[in-house]
């Protein structure tokens, strides 16, 4: 049954693939294309044309793969891009954080600590200096100076 269903569907179709193209010119002048002869005027028969080539001669599958291989390539760049970003942003902020680490030994004053035992006390100039020695090398690295 499918296959009586199949051929007449095909036998249907055939005329379809075999339509010509009649070229003719009316009373009035003009020029009329039609798919059925005229019967009082002198028609010229065309064919078809041809489906348009391609102009590398590659076929629709051929393109379709390739813009997607574009969109493929598109998405990519996008998500590096996106990745880029990232990673740049939390390299400023990191070099934001050590900058004002760095600001706290530089503003002096008194820099209170907490020893091993968990005992509160303010650091010597000594230390301080040290810390902010310590701190400007962080700042260095963290900011790419």
């Amino acid at each position: 049954m499918k296959r009586i269903v199949a051929v007449a569907i095909a036998l249907a179709v055939v005329p379809l693939a075999s339509a010509e193209l009649y070229k003719y010119v009316d009373k009035n002048g003009k020029t009329v294309y039609s798919d059925q002869p005229p019967m009082d005027a002198d028609a010229k028969r065309l064919s078809a044309p041809p489906p348009p080539a391609s102009a590398n001669g590659k076929s629709y599958v051929e393109r379709d793969k390739e813009v997607e291989k574009g969109r493929e390539k598109s998405r990519e760049q996008a998500k590096k891009a996106a990745d880029n970003d990232k990673v740049a942003q939390a390299k400023k902020e990191r070099c934001d954080q050590a900058k004002s680490n760095l600001q706290i030994y530089i503003d002096g004053g008194r820099i209170m600590k907490t020893d091993a035992n968990g005992e509160r006390g303010y650091m010597s100039d000594e230390e301080i200096e040290a810390e902010r020695a310590k701190m400007q090398k962080i700042v260095d690295e963290a900011c790419g100076k």
